[in-house]
């Protein structure tokens, strides 16, 4: 009986008993759905919200990935640039011709991608961790590290998959669907519900937040926080390598300008879904919906005549700086 009204006790009776930062983003998105119906009627259309949804796949996964590293007390400035890199010895290897089957030839090139993404984000948590510099040099440097050699492998130019059967093969993973819903979606969800599993019900996940909230506490603990973190950095990579295969068929191309800014929007989703920026905190389902938020603005932005097309990368840093204040208001509170 005790604890049973020990239970009803901390159930959330007023308004102001619920994680308003939690909440918010489904606030915000729910929001942004009604202001886009009056903006254009067309705005929720089926057509038109899967399209949404479907463009959004790359930074979606990318800042789940984001999610781990910023709740353990990290940061990754390099994603955009490590898309741009593994997107290209992908490509290579498929131009390659070294696996005749083309079949086989893909699923090597979609296993090679993970590899890649996952030995990036290992070298990004190795320098953070083992070298003790800071994440935002340390990534901001592999941001150039990883740009460089994309410039250097496509000499300047862009790097296409040149095998048309192999093409025709690979494009239904980005342009393909499962019963009328776009693969996309399904990668998007199905990445977050493993992620949401690994963070909220593994022991790992709760040593990611434990790290995040207080390092020396966690050490005190017995918690490996080198560990845990270069974890949160390899599970970053392959996160990026996730959005590297959806996105490679696509354009069936990738040059040194591919993943510009897909950073910003990564941290951007991450803290519009309510994860702190100082780590501590990790809402999975928080930046799906912070992803999606970022690319319903720029629709709404394209279906109206209100506000430029061309201020859609100001409109999003502009979110985020909003974000934060809202974060540290609600941290008040």
């Amino acid at each position: 009986m005790n604890a049973v009204a020990t239970d009803t006790t901390k159930a959330p009776k007023t308004s102001k008993d619920w994680d308003m930062a939690a909440i918010a983003p489904f606030v915000a998105l729910a929001l942004l759905l009604v202001l886009g119906y009056f903006a254009n009627p067309n705005f929720v259309s089926v057509a038109n919200l899967t399209n949404v949804i479907t463009r959004s796949a790359f930074i979606a996964i990318i800042a789940l990935g984001a999610t781990y590293v910023i709740s353990s007390g990290g940061l990754d400035l390099s994603v955009g640039a490590m898309v741009a890199f593994v997107a290209s010895l992908m490509i290579l290897f498929m131009n390659s011709g070294a696996v005749a089957d083309p079949m086989l030839m893909l699923i090597t090139a979609m296993m090679l991608a993970l590899i890649l993404g996952a030995a990036c984000g290992l070298t990004n948590g190795l320098i953070t961790t083992v070298g003790k510099i800071e994440p935002f040099i340390a990534t901001l440097g592999m941001m150039g590290i990883y740009r460089g050699l994309t410039t250097w492998l496509s000499q300047g130019g862009s790097i296409t998959v040149r095998d048309r059967e192999l093409q025709q093969l690979y494009r239904p993973v980005y342009f393909g669907d499962v019963f009328g819903m776009p693969i996309p979606i399904i990668v998007i969800f199905v990445t977050a519900a493993i992620a949401a599993f690994v963070l909220y019900r593994t022991r790992y996940g709760r040593h990611v937040i434990a790290v995040g909230s207080n390092e020396e506490v966690a050490r005190y603990s017995g918690i490996s926080v080198k560990k845990v973190r270069t974890i949160a950095y390899i599970i970053q990579g392959l996160c990026v390598a996730v959005a590297v295969i959806i996105y490679v068929p696509r354009l069936g191309s990738t040059s040194a300008t591919t993943g510009i800014l897909w950073e910003l929007q990564a941290i951007t989703a991450v803290v519009v879904g309510g994860t702190a920026l100082r780590g501590g905190v990790g809402r999975i389902w928080g930046t799906i919906c912070g992803a999606f938020i970022l690319e319903i603005v720029g629709n709404i932005m394209l279906l109206s005549n209100f506000v430029s097309e061309y201020l859609i990368g100001a409109i999003q840093g502009a979110i985020i700086i909003i974000a934060m204040l809202v974060q540290r208001t609600l941290m008040r509170k």
